[in-house]
């Protein structure tokens, strides 16, 4: 069954659907983006729970051979490295084929080539800690899942956290181009400011980086059950807090979470997403997973930094 969630409210703010002015009430689905890494990241530790991952083997223990480049050695890339984006493993949305995302609007295109895309890419700049955001990380975990268990990772997501939490509206798109209805139509923004519908997209290519499509609620119980210890023992959960400072001042990555402090005292967990469809993500969940905001926008066109802190205010005073 899902999760219950106390005091839940659903809401929409503006229109679902600009050409017929449908307007947005909090049901809809959406594509969740990079939210999806969190997802993926919970069942690599389920499986390193029962023994079948270790954190601290390499890439090349599951991969044989897949990663011996100049630049890069799957012999010296962690599957905890992975996760935590310490890799060193450039993004493959920075190689020349995605300069026209919309070219590949409906390719179907494997997670491996996506790989292979990025091994061609020089080394990309890390901080300190030696983060760098990356793509090209996640579709490697879920390369990994599928060989460890002989399933897919939008099989092992569907198996182990989808059909245990009940989540009804979520979904793993594979090819499919759309969104279940309602659905919340994503722009992006062309000449003139112009928002253009781009809802429809294959985005086999996100793969475990970003495919999911969601709606509040389900993401919501998602996240609730994961920071409770629904989905995850004691020893996983505490290793998957386990931060670097990222891109950003203040802010630190886990395995999967993005963590902040926006006031004094007050942790908040997350993941944002992002897809060329224009749909974007964003959410905040309380360190023990009993307040959450979750927020889907089908636009590319707002100010990240307002909703943010939007966000981080509503996870304060909710009680």
């Amino acid at each position: 069954m899902k999760s219950p969630l106390c005091g839940e409210r659903n809401t929409g703010v503006g229109l679902a659907d600009l050409r017929t002015g449908r307007k947005a009430v909090g049901n809809e689905h959406s594509r969740i983006g990079s939210d999806t890494k969190t997802w993926t990241a919970t069942v690599v530790l389920q499986l390193v729970g029962e023994g079948r991952i270790e954190l601290d083997d390499t890439v090349d223990h599951y991969l044989p051979g897949l990663i011996r480049t100049r630049f890069y050695d799957g012999r010296r890339i962690t599957v905890r490295q992975l996760l935590q984006h310490t890799s060193g493993l450039p993004d493959y949305l920075d190689a020349p084929f995605w300069d026209d995302e919309e070219a590949h609007r409906w390719d179907h295109i494997e997670p491996l080539r996506t790989v292979e895309q990025a091994l061609t890419l020089p080394p990309p700049e890390r901080t300190t800690s030696g983060f760098a955001y990356s793509n090209t990380n996640y579709n490697l975990a879920g390369l990994i899942v599928t060989k460890v268990t002989g399933r897919s990772i939008g099989t092992e997501i569907e198996e182990r956290i989808i059909k245990r939490l009940g989540l009804c509206e979520t979904q793993w798109p594979g090819d499919r181009t759309t969104i279940p209805g309602p659905d919340l139509r994503g722009y992006v923004e062309r000449r003139a400011g112009t928002l253009v519908d781009r809802t429809e997209w294959n985005t086999s290519e996100a793969d475990a980086s970003g495919a999911l499509i969601s709606d509040g609620a389900d993401t919501t119980a998602f996240w609730t059950a994961l920071l409770t210890g629904e989905l995850l023992a004691p020893a996983q959960l505490a290793e998957m807090k386990k931060t670097v400072p990222d891109d950003f001042p203040g802010e630190r990555y886990g395995l999967g979470l993005e963590r902040h402090e926006p006031t004094p005292g007050l942790v908040i967990w997350g993941h944002s997403g992002s897809v060329a469809s224009g749909h974007k993500f964003r959410n905040a969940v309380t360190d023990d997973g009993r307040r959450a905001v979750t927020l889907l926008i089908g636009s590319e066109s707002f100010d990240s930094d307002k909703v943010d802190s939007i966000m981080a205010t509503l996870v304060h005073d909710l009680r």
